[in-house]
C-alpha cells in the first residue's frame, strides 16, 4: 500500500474479495472460448459505460495483451492472482487509479471483486466492496440459490462468496516463540493463516495473511466481525510481545535490528528471502523506536519493488537469478540511503 493506515505498526493491509458468477454461464474452467469471451464483454461493459462511476477513472486491462512479466508484476502487487496470470484466456482486470479496487474477470469465478485498504480497515474495505457488488448486481443476473447463497466454482466459497483478510507483521510473536500457539488458536475459530501471496505461499518476512475459512451459514457482517475481533487480539499479543522484547532483551533485539540494517545498507548481493527477513527486522526496529531515521513508507515500497518481476520491469530487461540478487541489493542500498 502507498499510504499508512490505522494500526499499521502491525496490520499492513485489509482486503475483501467477493466471488460472483453469472446465471446460465458455465464456470470459467468449463467454458468454451466463445462463452468466456461473452462473459468478459458483458462484465467489462459495466465498467466501460460508466456504471462504476463512484470509483473514478478506471483502467481496463485485457490479460491477453500483457507480457508474462507484466502479469507477474500485477501478481506481486496483489492486483491479480497467480491463477489469473497463468490462465488468462479471456481474463481481464478492472482497476481504479489508486489500485485500491481491482476486479478480476474470468479467474476461478466470472467476477472477483477485491478492495484493499491500508492498515486495519477491514470494515471500510467491506463497505466499498459491497457498493461495487450492488452495482454489478443491478446489471447482471448472479448465480444465486435461496438455500446455498452465491454459487461459486470452488465449494469452499459457496454462500457469501466472501474472503476477508488482513496482512499482519508478527515478528515479536515469532521471536518469542508464541506464534505457533497463536496460529493454532486462530485456526480453531474458523480462520486460516497463509503467507504473503495467499494460499500455498510461505510466510516469509514474518508476514501472515489471516482470513476466514467459512463462507456458508454466516452473514458477511458476522464473518468480518469475527475476523476483526481475532485480528485485534493478535495485534494486542504482538504489541505485548514487542514490549517484552524491549524490557527483557533490549540489547539482543537492538543488535539484531542494527545488524539487519547494516547488511541491507551495504550488501552487494541479496536474495528475496533474506531481503524479506532483514526488512522485517528493520520494520520491527522502527516501530520499537530503535531506528527512527528509517521511513516505514520506504520499507513498504521495498517489500514490493524487490520482488523478481518488479525488479525486471524497473530495469527493463530479463535478469537471471544472480543479476536479480545484485540488482535487489543495489536498490535497497540506494533507497535506504535516501530515506535515512
Amino acid at each position: 500500500m502507498q499510504t499508512e493506515g490505522p494500526e499499521s505498526d502491525v496490520v499492513l493491509s485489509s482486503r475483501i474479495r467477493l466471488a460472483r458468477n453469472l446465471r446460465g454461464s458455465p464456470f470459467p474452467m468449463l467454458a468454451t472460448p466463445a462463452q468466456s469471451q461473452a462473459v468478459m464483454e458483458q462484465l467489462l461493459d459495466v465498467a466501460e459505460n460508466g456504471r462504476l462511476n463512484g470509483l473514478g477513472p478506471l483502467e481496463i486491462i485485457r490479460l491477453s495483451e500483457l507480457t508474462e512479466l507484466e502479469k507477474l508484476v500485477l501478481v506481486e502487487k496483489h492486483l491479480i492472482s497467480p491463477n489469473l496470470a497463468n490462465e488468462s484466456r479471456n481474463g481481464a482486470l478492472i482497476l481504479d487509479q489508486k489500485e485500491d479496487v481491482s476486479v478480476m474477470v474470468n479467474e476461478e469465478d466470472h467476477l472477483r471483486i477485491q478492495c484493499m485498504r491500508p492498515g486495519f480497515q477491514i470494515r471500510e474495505a467491506w463497505e466499498t466492496a459491497s457498493l461495487i457488488d450492488d452495482v454489478f448486481e443491478e446489471q447482471i443476473d448472479y448465480a444465486f440459490d435461496e438455500k446455498h447463497g452465491f454459487l461459486t466454482s470452488c465449494p469452499t466459497n459457496v454462500g457469501t462468496g466472501i474472503r476477508a483478510s488482513v496482512m499482519m507483521h508478527l515478528p515479536a510473536l515469532v521471536l518469542t516463540g508464541q506464534i505457533n500457539r497463536i496460529l493454532s488458536a486462530v485456526t480453531q475459530v474458523g480462520l486460516a493463516v497463509r503467507g504473503l501471496y495467499g494460499e500455498g505461499s510461505e510466510a516469509t518476512g514474518n508476514l501472515f495473511q489471516v482470513s476466514n475459512q467459512i463462507t456458508l451459514g454466516q452473514s458477511e457482517e458476522e464473518i468480518i466481525e469475527n475476523l476483526h475481533q481475532v485480528a485485534r487480539q493478535m495485534l494486542e499479543h504482538e504489541r505485548a510481545a514487542r514490549s517484552k522484547l524491549l524490557s527483557d532483551s533490549r540489547a539482543r533485539i537492538e543488535d539484531r535490528v542494527r545488524r539487519s540494517f547494516g547488511i541491507l545498507s551495504h550488501a552487494a548481493i541479496m536474495d528475496s528471502k533474506e531481503a524479506s527477513q532483514r526488512l522485517s527486522d528493520v520494520r520491527l526496529g522502527v516501530h520499537l523506536g530503535l531506528l527512527p531515521q528509517v521511513n516505514v513508507k520506504t520499507l513498504n515500497e521495498l517489500l514490493v519493488s524487490t520482488q523478481p518481476g518488479f525488479l525486471q520491469m524497473t530495469y527493463g530487461e530479463a535478469l537471471h537469478p544472480e543479476q536479480r540478487d545484485m540488482t535487489r541489493a543495489d536498490l535497497i542500498r540506494d533507497r535506504l540511503a535516501i530515506s535515512s
